[in-house]
């Protein structure tokens, strides 16, 4: 049984516009300058990276609390890459986790716990490279 189920529905895909079916989400899409599009608008890496930072900070706090550690702190920066895989493409992933009230073994430990726990990383695992970094403080 879902514990939340979340719903969204895009028209025009990576040059369209997306929405939640709570509609407390609406965003519109663009192709990336980089990739030969306009800009001006966000894409799937974008609201990926997002996503992802989200959920796995959020893992990092669950499993602190379950450990009973001193974390004070933490934030993820998401570093999202679109790579060409053969004919089409794949995602490549970097995390780079700061904490705040651990000592670095402590935080990398964390992180490495986190990873195992977050439902996005267990989505991808096997698929997607995810490269981590910790930074304590």
């Amino acid at each position: 049984m879902a514990l939340y189920t979340a719903q969204a529905h895009v028209t025009g895909g990576r040059a369209g516009h997306g929405e939640t079916s709570d509609g407390l989400l609406k965003v519109d899409l663009a192709m990336p300058k980089e990739l030969g599009g306009p800009g001006g608008a966000t894409n799937p890496e974008q609201l990926f990276a997002i996503g992802y930072a989200a959920c796995f900070e959020s893992a990092i706090r669950f499993a602190a609390r379950k450990q009973k550690l001193p974390l004070e702190d933490a934030a993820i920066t998401a570093t999202v890459n679109l790579l060409p895989n053969g004919e089409g493409f794949k995602l490549g992933v970097a995390l780079a986790a700061e904490t705040k009230g651990l000592d670095q073994a402590a935080a990398e430990a964390l992180v490495s716990e986190a990873h195992k726990i977050c439902p996005y990383s267990n989505a991808i695992r096997g698929n997607v490279d995810v490269a981590l970094s910790v930074k304590a403080a």
